[in-house]
């Protein structure tokens, strides 16, 4: 069964485009107006023309007007392509930054609500969409231009002419104000189908060895591809809409056509025209009626519109408010204060209490799904709690500016993600002052400097180029975090892909090499936990307990977390 989109929106945001390339869009109204004025005066030209050969008359003159016309409109038609392509490419640009920025101002609520594939898809499709919105409005004035010029044109050739065409008006005003109407609910449909389809399509790809592994190949296919029916219905109904709107269009303009040509035959009988004006009149009256353009002009609005709704979404989605504090000298205090969070429904953490003493390392063990890692992202801002508040150094992260928080915390993950084009770019992401001898010294603390400098060209060996393991994509994200030197470092289980030997070793180091920041790990493994100045047992949604790993050791449920006694 189709879902119907919700209304669509998106008209502040597609003003707001065209008010990015003003200039540009007046000077393609402009231009296409002239282009159409041009197109008006041609059947006039023409009609004289005929008349003069017809009365025997030297007509050089006018011939030639008319092939200046003619190459004025050649002229003319060149630059208003190259000027609208202008204009739905800048426009298109200035739709992708705003919503990319936007996106990341959102941070991982982005992703979370809409999926990576939909992203990309509203990205990269409904941007392209929407961007030809301005050019689209600047040559609506030329598109109405026509059909009001061809009906002023046959009033001056004679009112009769005028008063046949304005008689069927009415009836081809209705019906492109029903296509419009259908059409653009018709698109946001389609489009929607798309984004589902793209959001399928992402998620396969980022679990192809999973899906290679249990033999689904086939079976993901089908998903991804089983919107397909409803897709090709909502393209079918898409195109019916805009086959039958100018099907019955184009019914009504012969008509409109043919009555003009015979009002001008009697007249031409009676002598009120000559031969001349009825050529003219039956041009004017193809040019008045207009239906093709109009049609065209209106279908890409709606499809503008459509997809501008979509990009409005995103847009509308708030993004990671910060104050205008700066953080005060001190050790890396963290404290998070009655923090409640939810997921899908479900309290995750309900009114959790836990303070990290500065310059220590905290280790945050539990079963699966008790909020580990969610702990993480709020300890650091990635994620905002329902309620309660986090400090840092007593500064509520909130009122803290974009800037400080993002220097005073740094992160290292599971799966990191290595951002730019060689292994050095991708180390001095973040780093304040990327010294070539910082970098190296992370790495060699993250056990990350031997297997870098044995790929091709060393640390300027490109990420696409350097195949590596699990274990080594997480030495290199740890080396990240630590050339950042932050007042507060988060391991969100940044080392489970690593053998117990260079777990311990990376432990070690970082115990060493941190000891002026506070370090708060998610751990998974007994030894890890053993090496933490403290723990803090997380279950239930609370913090149940809060030791060394020792003193925890006495307590059954927090021996059972490693499922192996606990013991090192």
């Amino acid at each position: 069964m189709t879902t119907r989109a919700e209304p669509v929106r998106g008209s502040a945001l597609l003003n707001s485009a065209t008010r990015h390339s003003t200039s540009r869009c007046v000077a393609l109204c402009l231009m296409s107006t002239a282009s159409t004025g041009a197109g008006l005066l041609l059947p006039a030209a023409l009609g004289r023309t005929l008349d003069l050969l017809l009365a025997h008359t030297p007509a050089t003159g006018w011939v030639v007007y008319c092939a200046g016309i003619v190459l004025l409109l050649a002229l003319l038609d060149a630059c208003e392509t190259v000027l609208g392509g202008t204009v739905d490419a800048r426009t298109t640009g200035w739709l992708r930054r705003r919503l990319t920025g936007h996106v990341l101002a959102v941070g991982p609520r982005a992703g979370a609500r809409f999926g990576p594939g939909e992203l990309v898809a509203r990205l990269v499709g409904n941007a392209a969409q929407a961007g030809t919105t301005p050019a689209a409005r600047a040559a609506l004035l030329a598109a109405l231009a026509g059909p009001v010029g061809g009906i002023v044109a046959l009033g001056l050739i004679d009112p009769w002419l005028a008063a046949v065409f304005l008689a069927g008006a009415p009836v081809l005003t209705l019906l492109l104000r029903a296509f419009a109407r259908d059409t653009t609910r018709c698109v946001a449909d389609y489009q929607q189908l798309q984004g589902r389809i793209a959001g399928a399509l992402a998620e396969a790809v980022a679990g192809r060895r999973t899906i290679e592994a249990a033999g689904t190949a086939d079976k993901e296919a089908a998903r991804i591809l089983g919107p397909l029916p409803e897709l090709s219905r909502a393209g079918h109904r898409m195109w019916r809409v805009q086959g039958r709107a100018a099907a019955q269009a184009s019914a009504v303009a012969p008509l409109l056509q043919l009555g003009v040509v015979a009002v001008a035959g009697v007249l031409l009988t009676r002598h009120r025209l000559s031969v001349g004006d009825v050529l003219a009149a039956s041009r004017y009256a193809v040019l008045a009626t207009g239906v093709g353009v109009l049609v065209g002009q209106f279908a890409s609005l709606a499809r503008g519109r459509a997809a501008a709704g979509r990009l409005d979404e995103v847009l509308g989605e708030p993004a990671t408010a910060h104050g205008a504090r700066r953080l005060p000298p001190g050790p890396g205090r963290l404290e998070l204060r009655g923090v409640t969070a939810r997921r899908g429904g479900r309290t995750v953490l309900d009114g959790l209490d836990l303070v990290v003493p500065g310059g220590t390392t905290l280790a945050v063990v539990g079963r699966s799904g008790t909020g580990k890692s969610l702990l993480a992202a709020i300890a650091g801002r990635l994620a905002d709690p329902d309620a309660g508040e986090v400090l840092l150094d007593g500064v509520p992260l909130p009122h803290l500016t974009h800037n400080d928080l993002r220097r005073s915390v740094s992160y290292a993950f599971e799966r990191p993600s290595l951002l730019g084009t060689t292994i050095q770019d991708a180390l001095r992401l973040g780093v304040r002052r990327p010294s070539p001898a910082r970098i190296r010294e992370a790495a060699r603390t993250a056990r990350a400097d031997d297997f870098v400098r044995r790929l091709p060209h060393g640390y300027a060996t490109r990420c696409a180029d350097a195949p590596r393991s699990g274990g080594e994509s997480q030495r290199l994200g740890l080396a990240r975090a630590f050339a950042q030197d932050s007042r507060l470092l988060i391991l969100d289980d940044a080392l489970s892909s690593l053998d117990t030997v260079t777990e311990a070793q990376i432990t070690d180091s970082l115990l060493a090499h941190g000891s002026g920041g506070t370090r708060l790990l998610i751990a998974h493994r007994a030894a890890t936990a053993a090496r933490a100045d403290a723990v803090a047992w997380l279950d239930g949604g609370k913090v149940r307990a809060v030791g060394t790993h020792a003193e925890l050791l006495r307590i059954a449920g927090y021996r059972a977390v490693f499922g192996d006694g606990g013991r090192t």
